[in-house]
């Protein structure tokens, strides 16, 4: 709760000082600050169990009565903390390039603050109407950031594309809400008391699951309905592409994870095989298509696709391996997303041929590179590949469907094809061009890169860092 209020207030602070002051360079130490609270209130409250002793105790949180329709725990609190830390990261590492967008910096920092208050209330809602609210808290200002290159006629093309299948999909969702409301025997929002039982499903909650499941395969990116990313990820300014990419989608699927799990878990068996259809086909389909790409930001959008798919394992599979496992998948891909694209964001030349000859001209951002493609490929020793093996971990515990487990190692093996061919690039191949933008390099900027670095390599060797916290306490 700390988190969801902080990060408002503080959204409407960086609007007001946007009006009142235009040096865009102080823009940066506000959003910093802000996040910093909004981490160190989130941690507080993490830590504080007394707070999730007595019944609903913890839902009076900072004086507000929410009417039990958001609940904490240690999972979701502890996904946001991964959120707001990968946050401070990426406002440390671009938040230069941020002010170079365009003149109103301000608002651009006050929209994310937004965003992450959506994320904040998707990971945590307990009724379908807070989740609606979540998912469009968080996507209205994605549109904003989208276009916000008003210059840039692929910013603004991607904005409208965006904009108009976010609205189909919302109206997708209101409709699965209102099967789901109107065929639940208890006539409730609340996602604890659909309770569907063992038996069959009632027929409007089916058509209502369905729906939810496509609204929800959007938001996620999952096939078939992920034709709208790779134009949007490449029209965006590459600053905001890598915060849709990282913070956004993992928030995306820490609700599907909770929706699925209270609303419709004890009817998994009803639903798994469809979802394990959808799994293998984003798996197959951002696999394949990313290894055409000539363009390394497009290649990442359709790579997000294929990490999707991993991610999908935990709504597949809804056990304790699952949920350890998406939040150290979401942070092991957040940190090297966000470490990828802040690189490319100083590269001359987006294409694979623009990284030749890094390593000699910049050994430290090779490096760092190199670390963060092995850890998307799920290279052991980086938290990418824990990442993996908990997802396919969960998906064997489940105890079904075993050939997608063999089908997404099969995929993840075609990854290891389009990101070696960018380290392949970094050092065996030579380029007469000024590789990247030394002016934007800084010695901070180096370092913040080692350390994102050096953190997926710990988080690889020792996961309990970061899943412990999923059982210090359960409400």
């Amino acid at each position: 709760m700390n988190a969801i209020i902080i990060t408002a207030l503080w959204g409407v602070v960086m609007m007001l000082r946007g009006v009142f002051s235009k040096n865009k360079s102080s823009a940066l130490p506000w959003a910093v600050t802000g996040l910093l609270i909004a981490l160190a209130g989130n941690c507080y409250e993490l830590v504080q169990p007394q707070w999730f002793a007595g019944g609903t105790e913890y839902r009076m949180l900072f004086g507000v009565d929410v009417k039990e329709m958001l609940h904490f725990n240690s999972f979701n609190l502890t996904f946001i903390a991964v959120v707001l830390f990968c946050t401070l990261l990426y406002f440390l590492l671009n938040g230069r390039d941020i002010e170079k967008t365009g003149e109103h910096v301000s608002e651009y920092f006050a929209l994310i603050f937004f965003v992450l208050c959506g994320v904040c209330l998707s990971a945590t809602f307990n009724t379908l109407l807070t989740l609606f609210l979540g998912i469009e808290i968080m996507s209205i200002p994605l549109y904003i950031l989208t276009g916000s290159d008003k210059r840039n006629l692929k910013s603004n093309e991607a904005a409208l594309k965006y904009f108009l299948m976010g609205s189909f999909s919302t109206g997708i969702m209101l409709m699965g809400i209102a099967f789901v409301y109107g065929g639940n025997s208890s006539g409730s929002f609340f996602i604890d008391n659909i309770n569907l039982g063992e038996g069959k499903m009632p027929v409007m909650v089916a058509v209502g699951l369905v729906f939810l499941l496509i609204a929800m395969g959007f938001k996620v990116s999952a096939a078939p309905f992920h034709f709208w990313t790779p134009d949007v990820y490449d029209g965006a300014p590459t600053v905001f592409t890598s915060f849709m990419a990282t913070i956004v989608k993992a928030a995306g699927f820490v609700a599907f994870v909770r929706l699925f799990e209270n609303a419709f878990g004890a009817v998994q068996s009803q639903w798994q095989a469809l979802l394990a259809v959808i799994t293998a086909a984003t798996l197959l389909i951002g696999n394949l298509t990313a290894v055409f790409q000539q363009s390394v930001k497009r290649m990442l959008s359709y790579s997000s696709i294929a990490q999707a798919g991993f991610m999908l394992f935990a709504v597949f599979a809804l056990n304790e391996t699952a949920k350890e496992g998406l939040i150290l998948y979401a942070a092991a891909y957040s940190l090297a997303s966000i470490g990828l694209f802040a690189i490319l964001v100083k590269m001359n030349d987006y294409t694979v041929d623009g990284f030749n000859g890094l390593a000699k001209r910049e050994p430290v951002l090779a490096l760092t590179a190199t670390v963060f493609l092995l850890s998307l490929t799920g290279v052991p020793l980086t938290a990418g590949f824990l990442g993996k093996f908990y997802m396919l971990t969960a998906a064997m515990k489940d105890g079904h469907q075993h050939w997608l487990v063999l089908f997404a190692v099969l995929c993840a093996a075609i990854s290891a094809y389009y990101y070696f061919k960018i380290i392949q690039a970094i050092y065996f191949r030579d380029s007469n061009e000024a590789v990247v933008n030394e002016s934007g390099i800084t010695p901070t900027f180096r370092y913040l890169l080692v350390f994102t670095a050096v953190l997926i390599i710990v988080l690889g060797l020792f996961p309990y860092i970061l899943t412990d916290w999923l059982h210090y306490y359960i409400p």
